[in-house]
């Protein structure tokens, strides 16, 4: 499977992918109301403005053609952002493979360092991957009315 960029116009696919992966993966680190909450059907106009302005990669099923992963670099930030499987593609290596275009995009960018906040769950697949925890951290989402436990982590490139 090949990573490509993401057009705005899939934004809405890739909220999809966005909340489901949220909903299975971090189902042992949120509590069910601040999944749902976080997880809105209704996609924030943002969330397509993020494609649009940044590299905003994807993989998508070689039998259906339909993006199964996402992730982004934020270039205002020089933050790892949106990296998403759907529950179904887990544990297939597509999570690396987007990662893996990330950190190239920023290297080409001349960026040095790479940030993220993490949910508990995929602190070790960070980890794996050359981050490193800088603090556990409680982070304010306005969209799930709640404070979200985070894993602040770095990695040079």
């Amino acid at each position: 499977m090949s990573v490509r960029l993401a057009s705005p116009d899939e934004a809405e696919r890739l909220w999809v992918i966005r909340n489901q992966a949220i909903r299975h993966g971090c189902k042992n680190s949120y509590d069910e109301k601040t999944l749902i909450a976080w997880t809105p059907e209704v996609m924030p106009e943002g969330h397509r403005r993020a494609i649009a302005n940044n590299p905003f990669f994807v993989i998508d099923d070689p039998q259906s053609g339909s993006p199964v992963a996402t992730g982004f670099l934020d270039l205002t930030q020089g933050s790892v952002e949106a990296i998403f499987t759907l529950p179904e593609f887990t544990g297939k290596g597509l999570a690396t493979l987007i990662l893996q275009a990330i950190k190239s995009e920023a290297k080409r960018r001349n960026f040095t360092l790479l940030t993220l906040s993490a949910t508990p769950n995929a602190c070790d697949f960070y980890k794996k991957h050359g981050f490193t925890l800088i603090k556990e951290s409680l982070h304010y989402s306005k969209m799930a009315g709640a404070s979200l436990r985070c894993m602040e982590m770095s990695c040079l490139l």
